[in-house]
């Protein structure tokens, strides 16, 4: 490895916008990756075609010795880690009175406390190798709730408060903590049928290609956060000027639920 070269892991990198998210920063000259999901093969795959130097590792985020175990590798590798990119996570859709505190632990469990217990395991080496970033995916939906999803909402709301407080934390630290706040993109685990069936609804969708390129300009290129698309920043701030208006909008109606899954 070269002494000039950068680091970067990407959590569910074996598909969707973690996978265009690692084709991306490859493009970034210097660039070595490591890639973390559960599938092995996807990830040798994604690895091969790569323009720069890449690693992987398929480990299911929610164990317990998960987080070490990625740690280990990075240290055995590289010794060190410029951007940290936890993208990954999944969404199941129901109401509370159906599907309950279950419903919310796993949520819970995935969306926010691997990204947490990992962040943990790794913020030594990101503080080592300091001037790094770490680029927490969050959602919309962290923002903005609709019935159906109270549980993603809920670890994404989790997901962005924690990522709010840990970027005045260790800015002192030379690591920059940043976010990514998708609306509705086709991906594997969200395929966005009932969207990409009507003309109309068409028009909101993005793609895993965008998010990608805000990772970017979020991770390498510094930005607190970014929407995408960007005129979704405008439910949010609708929710906080008129909420009754924004409740009723969404009682009467409109697109399904979620924004993304990665594995």
């Amino acid at each position: 490895m070269s002494r000039a070269a950068k680091i970067a892991l990407v959590t569910g990198a074996s598909s969707g916008i973690g996978a265009a998210t690692a084709r991306r920063l490859a493009r970034d000259p210097g660039t070595e990756l490591v890639l973390v999901a559960r599938r092995d093969e996807r990830l040798a795959e994604l690895a091969a075609s790569l323009p720069c130097p890449a690693t992987w590792l398929a480990a299911d985020l929610t164990r317990p010795e998960a987080p070490e175990l990625v740690r280990a590798h990075l240290e055995q590798r590289h010794d060190r880690l410029d951007l940290l990119v936890n993208n990954a996570g999944a969404a199941w859709r129901g109401t509370f009175g159906e599907t309950g505190w279950e419903n919310v632990h796993r949520h819970m469990e995935l969306n926010f406390d691997a990204v947490v217990r990992l962040t943990e395991a790794l913020l030594p080496l990101l503080r080592r190798s300091a001037p790094s970033a770490i680029v927490n995916v969050a959602s919309t939906a962290g923002r903005v709730s609709r019935a159906n999803s109270g549980a993603y909402s809920a670890s994404k709301f989790a997901l962005i408060g924690w990522t709010d407080a840990l970027s005045l934390e260790e800015a002192p630290h030379g690591v920059h903590v940043g976010m990514v706040l998708p609306g509705f993109v086709p991906t594997e685990g969200f395929p966005q049928t009932e969207l990409r069936a009507k003309a109309v609804t068409r028009l909101i969708l993005s793609s895993p290609e965008k998010v990608a390129e805000a990772i970017h300009e979020v991770g390498p290129g510094r930005k607190s956060e970014r929407y995408v698309p960007r005129p979704y920043a405008l439910a949010a701030y609708l929710r906080l000027l008129a909420p009754r208006l924004t409740r009723r909008v969404l009682a009467a109606g409109g697109p399904p639920s979620g924004s993304r899954s990665s594995s």
